[in-house]
């Protein structure tokens, strides 16, 4: 739950200040930031107890304040006009750096960088190039993209192999790049799978050709989320995969309700471990490495050594991976596993083509 604040009444804030215990030892070698280091994150609407994108982005960026034992702030918008003065009130406070959560938060985070040259900036999910003219739009932002489009295939073919109903199913909380990647990925894993064991299992959710599908409007878990699940769960769907944060919550309250034998598909996050509670209900989930970018990110500030060389997450340099079973293990295919690994490598060579919209 997001709890009001300060800074222009538009933001719930919360801001650590975190001091050591006693005495530090005469050897203690571990990092050490400066009185006037400041670190700052900013999140979406998603908010960053999502158990998801927002949440695994800030708690690598903990960990790393942690370690420095540094002041830091953590800002969760409430909607898309809070993201331009937030970063406003960022730069003044002398946040560096600042690091964005999200593709929506893409041009206020260029506008700021430019505007803020001496900060520096990290932009998550998105390339920071909004001109399309090949190069990121200011020289003090670190752009970070994942090709999801990766894992999310051999998801889909994990999917298409462990329906009973012969339907698998998707939604995403918005139409744009870095959800739509996914659901990219998912159906092309599908796809592959019906070649290879010559079957027929259906998408329902997203058509990629037409690039059409279902929606929920945004990143919050609310009813709107829960329809758009109830939607795509009636079409007979039992394995399903929901892209964009909390909005997965729909897919859990519908499959609760109707006591329906369907399982899950997390993203961003290993969502069995995030979410406990539901992980007999989580068949696998398509990861990003958000916690290692949003840590390394703050480390390297504090010490002076930050790269704003863009960064692409993929199978082949671990950005993007696909969780373990958990729970599921002993129930899926013994050779699953083995399938799995082996696209993954015909995908790492580029033996395996998967397309998305990062080609």
């Amino acid at each position: 739950m997001k709890r009001s604040a300060a800074l222009g009444g538009l933001v719930a804030l919360s801001a650590s200040l975190l001091v050591a215990c006693g005495d530090a030892p005469d050897n203690d070698d571990s990092p050490k930031a400066n009185d006037d280091f400041l670190p700052c994150m900013l999140s979406d609407e998603g908010g960053f107890d999502d158990k998801s994108f927002n949440q695994v982005s800030h708690e690598g960026f903990m960990k790393a304040v942690e370690e420095l034992g540094s002041e830091s702030k953590s800002i969760e918008s409430n909607s898309a006009v809070d993201y331009a003065p937030n970063l406003e009130n960022m730069a003044a406070e002398g946040c560096d750096p600042i690091i964005s959560v999200g593709f929506n938060l893409a041009g206020d985070t260029v506008k700021a960088a430019n505007a803020n040259p001496d900060n520096h900036f990290m932009l998550i999910d998105s390339d920071g190039d909004l001109d399309a003219d090949g190069k990121v739009d200011a020289e003090n932002l670190k752009p970070v993209t994942f090709n999801s489009a990766q894992a999310s295939f051999l998801a889909g073919y994990a999917a298409a192999d462990y329906s009973k109903t012969g339907k698998v199913g998707t939604y995403g909380g918005a139409p744009i790049p870095s959800v739509t990647i996914f659901m990219d990925g998912f159906v092309q894993g599908v796809e592959f799978y019906n070649e290879e064991k010559n079957k027929d299992v259906k998408v329902v959710g997203w058509d990629r050709e037409k690039e059409t599908g279902s929606f929920t409007g945004s990143f919050n878990p609310d009813a709107k989320a829960t329809n758009t699940a109830r939607q795509v769960l009636g079409e007979d769907v039992d394995v399903i995969f929901p892209v964009g944060g909390p909005i997965y919550q729909g897919a859990v309250t519908v499959i609760n309700e109707e006591k329906l034998d369907a399982t899950i598909i997390g993203v961003d996050s290993d969502l069995a471990q995030t979410d406990k509670k539901i992980a007999p209900m989580v068949l696998v989930s398509v990861l990003k490495d958000l916690g290692s970018v949003t840590e390394g990110a703050v480390m390297d500030v504090s010490e002076g050594s930050f790269d704003t060389t863009p960064y692409l997450g993929t199978l082949e340099n671990g950005g993007v991976s696909l969780s373990p079973f958990h729970d599921f293990e002993s129930k899926i295919r013994p050779d699953l596993q083995d399938e799995l690994d082996a696209i993954s490598d015909a995908i790492k060579s580029g033996d395996q083509k998967v397309e998305s919209y990062l080609d």
